[in-house]
Parts: C-alpha cells; structure tokens; sequence
C-alpha cells in the first residue's frame, strides 16, 4: 500500500474545492485538513498492515497445523499411517520438496525443518537419509543371509505392502489384495511344543484343534494310538485325478482310514487333488466324492484340493487362472449343494499367482505353510505347519495342522 504525499492531498483537496465550490483561503482551516487527512490516511495504513499481519500469521498456522496433521516430520518418531519410528527406514526416496517415498511412491513424512531450508541445505539432508536407508537396508539383508534367512526370508520385511512369490524362476512382487478378508493371527499367541506340534493360543489357553490329512503314502493307521496322541480331525484323502494321465482313481487306503478313523472318535473330512481341465472333468471329480462318502458321517468340510505340479508338467498347470479359478468354484457349489461344506486347500503360490480368490471369498481355506511365520495375509480356517510330523499310530511323516476353530457341529 503507498502513502499519499501531502503535496498530492493539497492538490486533490483544491480539485474538490474547485469541483464543489469556491476555495477556502484560510491557512488554519487548510492545515488543519490537511493534518486530518495525513492522519487518517496513517490510520488506514496501520489498521491494513495490522489487518494483513494478522491475516498471514493465521495462514502460516494453519498450513504448518495441516502439514503436521498430513504428514509428521521425518524424524519425530511419527507417520502418517501411525506405524512407529523404526519402520521410516523401510522409504526408498525422497522427492525435491522433502517427502519420504516408500516403494510405491507413497509419502511416508517430510524432512524435518524442510520448509524454509535452502536447496543446498536440503539436498545436504537428502543426501545423508538416502545414506542411511541405504546403509539400513544393506545391514538388514546381510543379518538376514548371515542368520541363514533365505532370500525371500529376507527380502519380504522390506516389502509390507507386496506378497513376494517365487515362481517361474523369478521373484514376483504381487500387491496385497485390501479387499479380501484378512486373518487376525498374531505370531505371539503361538505355541511351539518341544515335539515341534503347534497350538494357537488366546489369553492364554490354547484355542487350536490339533489334526492330519493322510492318505495311501501313509499306509496303515492305528487309528485308535492316532486318537489318544491328541488328533481330534483328519483330511483323509478320497481320490485323485493323475496330473499326467487325466485318470481319476480312488485312494487305497480311504475305506479303511475313514472307517477306522470314525471308530476311534476322530472327526473326519476329505479331499479330493485335481487336476481338472475343463467343466465336465471337476463336476465329475464332484460327483466321485459325493458318491464316496454318502455312506459316512462326514462332519469336516468337503476340500479341494487344487495345486501346481512342480516337479513336471502336470496338465493342469497350463490352464488359465480364471478357467482354474472357475472350476474351483463349480466344485464347491456342487458339493455345497449337496450339503456339505467345502474347503480350499492352496498354499502361497497358488493364493497369489494362481487363483482369484475374490470369487471364492464365501468358502473357508485351508492354507498350507511350513513356517511359523504368519507371512501370508489372508484368512484361512485351517493351517497345515508341517509335512514332517510325527504321530503315534503313523510310520513315517505326517502332514500336522491345526484348525483355529472347531470344524464341526459341538
């Protein structure tokens, strides 16, 4: 805002006068005029710059309050997404106005102080956190390897936001589906015996059921031992389908482990592998299973057992994840259908690269992982920890799982 001279007002006041009417000579009346004017003028002029002052400082509050509300310094121990300070060192860059990126370009925190710093000083910051996110990120995956960690062991803390998957002779980074149903296991609940059986825990007691799944590799079972080592439920195997062949045959062993497992009090489900390729061969699988147990009180679910063959070309392999995906689920409505619950039996690798699992959200999972780490996020009712277990009654390995509620009707 400018200042009127005084010389201005006088000629300005003269030109009204001129306008309005004959000017007044008077020398006191035109001081005194002249004097009110300069003195409102000043009046203006502070109550503007007091006006402006007040206005700025309000805006500058405002923007920092916004800006800390937004985004915490980096640094402060604070993130936006409320995870604590040592999770900051997991940004990989840091954009020319100071924000800390994660992987996906999202903005983790600003630099603290980064308004109002010089480009100079700026980069100088930039410069040292890239360092020492470097230098983190290379501790890490050295203490991983040296402890033994393999490398998707270690690669996958520096990744929260992806599902990292070996497959195809590659690393594949795969987002993590925010829409399906997430598990709420939490690592500290869990119990590791000195047998190597797990039991999951809540406050406490352990809430888990302990079971197998079996079949003719296991040969005979002494179901009644398998019964008093604790086992409450068992998969048992109904039949296959050959991965190379097509030939659909039904397992040695599932009249004798099915009746001698339902004598010995144990719960009892069943599954069946595919390796289906087309509609009319998984509602014939259906149809075999459903044939099978009619006879038995079957009160587990009813599971499909879809995998990838890995150590050859199994036929099904070839098939596209929507045509396996949709044969996956004409198998659980059949059986749905019919009265029976059923189940998906998947591990990592076919829950992520393999099957769309949003069209089978409504039917409960069976998860295979040989780890006591809840890596994979999504939920699933039955876990299978270990393919090497040990349980009287059975020669040789077992497949040990726990299911995190009861299968059946109590």
């Amino acid at each position: 805002m400018k200042l009127v001279a005084e010389d201005e007002i006088k000629k300005a006041e003269e030109k009204r006068a001129e306008e309005n009417g004959p000017i007044r000579r008077s020398r006191r009346k035109k001081r005194g005029k002249q004097r009110l004017l300069v003195m409102s003028a000043c009046l203006v002029v502070m109550v503007a710059v007091m006006f402006l002052t007040a206005s700025v400082c309000v805006w500058v509050a405002d923007r920092i309050r916004a800006q800390k509300e937004a985004a915490p310094a980096f640094g402060e121990g604070a993130l936006p997404d409320g995870k604590a300070e040592e999770n900051v060192t997991n940004y990989v860059d840091i954009d020319k106005d100071g924000n800390v990126l994660d992987a996906s370009g999202n903005v983790l925190g600003v630099l603290s102080g980064s308004p109002g710093y010089s480009q100079e000083e700026l980069d100088k910051q930039v410069m040292s956190a890239r360092q020492s996110a470097s230098a983190e990120v290379l501790r890490n995956i050295r203490n991983g390897l040296d402890a033994g960690d393999s490398v998707l062991e270690t690669l996958r803390p520096l990744y929260p936001d992806d599902l990292i998957v070996y497959s195809g002779g590659k690393y594949n980074f795969v987002p993590i589906n925010r829409n399906l149903k997430m598990h709420s296991f939490d690592a500290a609940n869990l119990n590791v015996l000195e047998t190597g059986e797990y039991q999951y825990l809540q406050d406490g007691a352990v809430i888990s059921h302990k079971g197998i799944d079996v079949s003719r590799h296991q040969g005979e079972i002494d179901w009644n031992l398998v019964a008093q080592d604790g086992v409450e439920f068992a998969f048992i195997r109904v039949g296959y389908r050959g991965y190379g062949s097509g030939k659909m045959m039904e397992d040695d062993y599932f009249e004798d482990n099915v009746r001698g497992a339902l004598q010995a009090g144990i719960k009892v489900g069943v599954y069946f592998y595919s390796q289906a390729v087309s509609e009319e061969e998984v509602q014939e699988e259906a149809a075999f299973v459903l044939e099978k147990i009619a006879p038995y009180k079957i009160e587990c679910p009813v599971v499909f057992d879809v995998e990838r063959v890995t150590e050859s070309d199994g036929r099904m392999n070839g098939i596209s994840v929507e045509d396996r995906t949709a044969f996956t689920l004409s198998f659980c409505q059949t059986i749905e259908n019919a009265g029976y619950r059923p189940m998906v039996y998947h591990n990592t690798e076919m829950g992520v690269m393999f099957l769309g699992l949003e069209a089978l959200e409504k039917y409960d999972k069976w998860f295979a992982a040989y780890s006591d780490v809840f890596y994979y996020p999504y939920d699933y009712k039955v876990w299978q920890y270990s393919q090497t277990g040990r349980v009287q009654g059975i020669k040789g390995d077992v497949d040990l799982n726990i299911s995190f509620m009861p299968l059946w009707e109590e």
